[in-house]
């Protein structure tokens, strides 16, 4: 491959449930892809989903926090408690239909 080459990637349909798993997604993927799937979850009438960002250093957990902080969507987010993943993973509440 060459600069200024092309790729073409297909769309992948992915079923939406209430949590995520972000680690399959590259690290400059995951504010588009957490935008994305709140949009998604919220049209589809959920109240609360889980982000499954790992432990490791923490990189991903903050941008996952920094978009969730500055979306007019959520009403509050959180450590998932220990049994759904503790701090490898973020509980988001959406902020009710208007």
């Amino acid at each position: 491959m060459r600069a200024g080459d092309r790729v073409v990637v297909e769309a992948v349909t992915v079923p939406l449930e209430d949590a995520l798993d972000l680690h399959p997604f590259r690290p400059e993927e995951i504010a588009d892809v957490v935008r994305e799937y709140l949009e998604a979850a919220r049209a589809a009438g959920f109240a609360e989903v889980r982000l499954i960002h790992g432990r490791g250093r923490g990189v991903q957990r903050e941008t996952v926090r920094r978009v969730l902080a500055a979306s007019s969507l959520v009403a509050g987010f959180a450590d998932a408690p220990p049994e759904r993943g503790g701090w490898g993973a973020t509980v988001v509440r959406f902020r009710a239909a208007s």
